[in-house]
């Protein structure tokens, strides 16, 4: 699932504070916060068809997680809404995009970590790649980390913040044995989430579909659809503690996120989960997923 480049973006426009600049043009300055501490929010957004699906619930997380950390000024949802349009417009982009949207706490003054030091306003960037999903839909391997997701009393999982190291020392644990991913533990053991997605298994013996409490990971916007899309069509589904264990006897277990959408998970930790084949319930719900993309969004032509 490593990523490559995609030539239909080499001459993207990228969107920083309203001006739009070439790839190879635009920058961001060395005394800015996300540069100087990782100080900054983020969201990712797919685009389907001239609509970004759940557009307003990511919006309202970016607010909430640039509250949390007591940005002075936080931009209003429509202005966001008109720079993404800005964006889209610029790199005749209608459809297969994800967005990359940040918001930093801006520029300093001076180097130092002190927000007061920050007095010009925040820092927007709208990146917008034509991307499919990035994940294998034949299945993927995770390799448990050794690296835990913090717990709230240590940094609050609702905060969709930029400093993302943790991540980023997970994926090179599953680099280096040769999986697709990282699954990380929480602090007490259980289950939190891979180091870019959620989770969810199906219990073995044809159970209920289980995922993890949001302890230790953010609240994720895929991640309540497909809740809410199991509660539409009663299938069963719940939140709960899920340990290792329960992990390898699964029959199926899938991941979520707006990058990759739905993917089945094969193997963890060289078990094989189920058959070793995706399963029909996570086919079932990737259809019911795609479906709800085609019909749902915000219109940003």
């Amino acid at each position: 699932m490593f990523q490559t480049f995609n030539e239909k973006n080499r001459d993207l426009l990228i969107n920083i504070n309203g001006e739009l600049k070439h790839r190879d043009e635009a920058g961001i300055s060395p005394f800015d916060s996300v540069v100087q501490g990782g100080d900054a929010v983020w969201e990712g957004l797919r685009v389907y068809e001239g609509r970004i699906f759940k557009l307003n619930e990511h919006l309202a997380r970016l607010k909430h997680s640039a509250q949390a950390l007591a940005f002075e000024t936080i931009p209003p949802a429509e202005s966001i809404i008109e720079e993404i349009k800005k964006t889209l417009k610029a790199n005749d982009m209608t459809d297969g995009v994800h967005i990359r949207l940040t918001l930093t706490r801006g520029v300093k003054i001076t180097s130092g970590m002190d927000p007061r030091l920050n007095q010009s306003g925040p820092t927007l960037i709208v990146l917008a790649e034509h991307k499919a999903p990035v994940y294998d839909t034949g299945g993927l391997t995770l390799a448990t980390s050794s690296i835990r997701r913090f717990s709230p009393d240590t940094m609050d999982p609702k905060i969709h913040h930029n400093n993302l190291i943790q991540s980023i020392m997970a994926k090179i644990e599953a680099n280096a044995a040769g999986a697709d991913d990282a699954l990380m533990l929480d602090s007490r053991g259980f289950v939190a989430e891979t180091n870019a997605t959620h989770v969810f298994i199906v219990a073995s013996g044809g159970g209920d579909i289980m995922t993890p409490y949001c302890v230790a990971c953010p609240e994720g916007i895929t991640r309540s659809t497909v809740l809410q899309l199991c509660a539409d069509h009663d299938i069963p589904c719940r939140e709960k503690d899920i340990s290792q264990a329960e992990v390898y006897r699964a029959d199926e277990m899938f991941c979520t996120g707006t990058m990759g959408e739905l993917a089945a998970v094969t193997k963890v930790d060289g078990r094989v989960i189920g058959d070793g084949q995706p399963g029909e319930m996570t086919k079932r719900l990737s259809d019911l997923y795609v479906e709800l993309t085609k019909s749902e969004g915000v219109s940003v032509l």
